[in-house]
């Protein structure tokens, strides 16, 4: 079997949600999931908020930038964050990049 090559996030990265992975309201937690198979997250509201950006189109730099504007902070302290939650979620195979 051959090992997959780790893909590494930059700035240029655009992030989407394979497949097999995708968001869904659960009524009875009143939380969203993210569901892949046989597998739930249960994502806090920022961790989601970087979820629904990954659309395919927008580069890393791009969703940095909105976040930092969304939440009123500088984007080197949001940039950290965002490409460490996305690498943990790159090397689990819930993120393509």
């Amino acid at each position: 079997m051959a090992l997959r090559e780790r893909a590494i996030v930059s700035p240029q990265s655009v992030p989407s949600l394979p497949q097999h992975v995708r968001i869904q309201y659960d009524p009875v937690r009143q939380a969203f999931a993210v569901l892949s198979p046989e597998k739930i997250f249960w994502p806090n509201d920022i961790s989601l908020d970087i979820l629904r950006r990954c659309d395919g189109r927008s580069t890393v730099g791009h969703i940095i930038a909105g976040l930092a504007a969304d939440y009123d902070a500088g984007q080197e302290a949001v940039a950290a964050d965002v490409v460490a939650f996305l690498q943990e979620w790159s090397d689990k195979l819930l993120v393509k990049l």
